[in-house]
């Protein structure tokens, strides 16, 4: 009969009861405003300290990779996403004012509260800082074709490091992540934003035009692409080169073409990084899953590098 009895008791802790529940009931300590959706916890749970405003899920990759969760509010300051530093543009943030007359926004973007949550607490650390994130970012913008205003964004950030090998750890995490989800055949695409701007300055474009051009190439519009290359009168010799970045896309091999196109220094400090940042991958044993795309660029103007 007892036997019985604690053979209930394991199949409705481990089955029925919430994984919070179970995690408290084997001696876990958990904070307020957490979600928990896992059950696998070490030998000695009762060691397990979690804070307040926690998540930890199944099959996690970041939370257990020495990420913290960094919790941002909804309602950042309009000023962490100002002009200075390259990020949304002010007409496509949610604003409003608040009861002192200061301008608050949703939050567009997490990359830039990140940035500020580093440099105001973690100023002092020495050693590569790891954060990591989850939550809704907010964007006003009609030129969504079809896209939500709301979305959910996860992701994580690995800063005081710009080495290669930082580089693939971090993409080394995403696909082990997706892996995670059950995902089987996928593919990471990877960039080089230096490769762009060694074109652009090699054909020597003015600030305004490489702009221009950074926006219609995130779109994938190559099309708008050549035609304000023509309308600013440039020789038709650099259009060729620009409107080459359309099909470099792929693996390794296309690296090898890409270098040709310009003997400028971003350019080939760009294409070297990609090289090692390919060697790197083979060490983790996920090159199968990625693929290089150097015409893969962001509106967002303070990405560098990969």
């Amino acid at each position: 009969m007892r036997r019985i009895l604690h053979l209930m008791q394991l199949v409705y802790w481990n089955i029925f009861a919430s994984p919070e529940k179970y995690a408290r009931h084997i001696g876990v300590n958990i904070g307020s405003n957490c979600l928990i959706d896992t059950r696998n916890w070490s030998s000695e749970p009762y060691l397990i300290t979690i804070g307040n405003n926690v998540q930890v899920t199944r099959g996690v990759s970041i939370h257990t990779h020495g990420g913290a969760n960094a919790i941002r509010r909804h309602h950042p300051d309009f000023d962490v996403f100002g002009k200075e530093i390259g990020t949304t543009p002010a007409k496509d943030l949610f604003k409003f004012f608040d009861s002192d007359g200061n301008i608050l926004c949703l939050r567009p973007d997490f990359t830039p509260s990140m940035a500020r949550c580093a440099a105001k607490y973690f100023v002092d650390e020495d050693l590569p800082l790891r954060l990591s994130y989850v939550g809704n970012t907010f964007s006003n913008t009609s030129l969504l074709q079809g896209k939500l205003k709301e979305t959910t964004q996860m992701g994580a950030e690995l800063m005081g490091d710009d080495s290669v090998e930082a580089d693939g750890e971090m993409i080394a995490m995403l696909i082990d992540a997706l892996l995670q989800t059950g995902l089987k055949q996928f593919q990471v695409s990877v960039g080089e934003i230096d490769y762009f701007k060694g074109i652009c300055e090699d054909l020597s474009l003015k600030s305004e035009q490489e702009s221009v051009i950074r926006d219609y190439i995130s779109n994938k519009n190559f099309f708008a692409v050549k035609e304000y290359l023509q309308s600013e009168n440039i020789p038709e010799e650099q259009i060729k080169v620009i409107m080459a970045i359309e099909d470099l896309f792929g693996s390794m091999d296309m690296l090898e073409e890409a270098g040709k196109l310009s003997s400028h220094p971003l350019v080939q400090g760009a294409i070297e990084r990609l090289k090692n940042l390919y060697e790197v991958l083979c060490a983790y044993g996920v090159e199968k899953y990625v693929s290089f795309d150097l015409g893969m660029l962001s509106s967002y103007q303070y990405y560098t590098g990969i």
